[in-house]
């Protein structure tokens, strides 16, 4: 059974960069199919995908954020790594990391955790 557990900053500060980590236990990422994504939640609002890298290795983001996000994977960790530039407060979210599949959708997710920008 495939398990995910983000590591995050906790409070940053505005203009710095993000850096969350998401390590994945129980099955490699580099498993077939399998798909690993960064998925936000700020206050008081829904679910914002942010972007994803493939068991292949091939990235895609969403394009409100585009131009300030970079993920990455560490094979031999087996671990995932978000980040996100030039925060504001409006980037205040929890940050969850999520597997999917196709035709299954997502099946496995993070606890997730809390980042706060703020000075």
């Amino acid at each position: 059974q495939v398990q995910l557990q983000e590591l995050g900053p906790g409070l940053v500060k505005p203009s710095q960069t993000l850096a969350l980590t998401c390590t994945v236990s129980g099955e490699p990422i580099t498993a077939d199919y399998n798909n690993w994504n960064f998925i936000r939640q700020p206050p008081g609002k829904g679910v914002e995908w942010i972007g994803r890298i493939t068991y292949r290795g091939f990235t895609s983001y969403a394009a409100a954020l585009k131009t300030r996000t970079v993920i990455s994977r560490n094979i031999s960790k087996n671990h995932l790594t978000l980040e996100l530039s030039a925060v504001t407060p409006e980037d205040t979210a929890v940050y969850f990391c999520a597997r999917s599949r196709e035709v299954v959708g997502y099946d496995s997710w993070g606890q997730g955790s809390q980042v706060t920008v703020s000075s």
